[in-house]
């Protein structure tokens, strides 16, 4: 009887454990845009953060939910890009609402005008949506005529992976362009930095492939890049900072 109860109570723990690793692995990954996000909404002000690092998670997430009608793999990855996606929509929405409402320039610059310097700086969110979208069927249509190539296949799934890896240069340029890490919230970047060496040790212990690790390494060294820049930003100022600014900054340090 005793042995029956410990067998059930250690089934029951275990099913614990396995529903909260599920919800960690879909979930996880936009944690770390929490506390940016809070920020920009705070301060009304989303200069710091670089959109682009939305671009490339949507590019990242899109592929990889191609690559799984090439190459099956867990659902649980599967919602993961999906949540992953609609985070980087909502945060595309606040930045854009934020920028049109400090820009003085009221010229409307727009997706359909095709008009590639102002790529990915367009003035309403429903631009980036159709860029997506667009983007999207481009890729979907690709897939579909080439999905009987391996080629094909494994090339998508690197691609996916890949641009994953890129995830942080973004920030990174935007951070050198500005000579500033202000606006970017510190937080974000310390929940990148430990997810992606849990990540990348994790592929190094379960012996995933090696563009698996390779690039979960570059991960990591943007990461600890894009942290240096925040020391190096405080201890040697580039430009002079307002008192506003230099008050939130502050503020997200806490």
């Amino acid at each position: 009887m005793e042995d029956e109860l410990f067998d059930q109570i250690v089934s029951v723990f275990n099913q614990l454990v396995s529903w909260v690793a599920a919800g960690a692995m879909v979930f996880g990954g936009v944690v770390p845009y929490i506390p940016q996000y809070r920020d920009i909404r705070r301060t009304q002000n989303a200069e710091g953060f670089s959109t682009y690092v939305c671009l490339v998670l949507l590019v990242a997430n899109i592929l990889r939910i191609l690559f799984r009608f090439g190459r099956y793999f867990e659902t649980l990855l599967l919602w993961q890009s999906i949540i992953m996606i609609a985070t980087m929509l909502i945060m595309l929405n606040l930045c854009t609402n934020v920028r049109m409402a400090t820009e003085l320039n009221t010229k409307r610059r727009s997706f359909i005008d095709f008009d590639w310097s102002y790529f990915w700086s367009w003035s309403h969110f429903v631009d980036y949506l159709q860029c997506v979208v667009a983007f999207t069927l481009v890729a979907a249509y690709i897939t579909y005529l080439l999905l009987d190539s391996a080629l094909f296949v494994e090339t998508l799934g690197f691609l996916a992976v890949f641009a994953e890896a890129m995830l942080g240069t973004p920030q990174l340029y935007c951070n050198y362009q500005n000579k500033s890490t202000e606006g970017m919230s510190i937080k974000m970047v310390l929940m990148w930095t430990s997810g992606d060496t849990f990540k990348t040790g994790y592929f190094l212990l379960t012996q995933a492939p090696v563009q698996f690790w390779t690039c979960g390494l570059l991960q990591v060294i943007v990461d600890v890049a894009i942290l240096f820049q925040v020391y190096y930003y405080s201890r040697y100022p580039q430009k002079p900072v307002s008192h506003t600014v230099s008050h939130t900054t502050s503020a997200k340090a806490l």
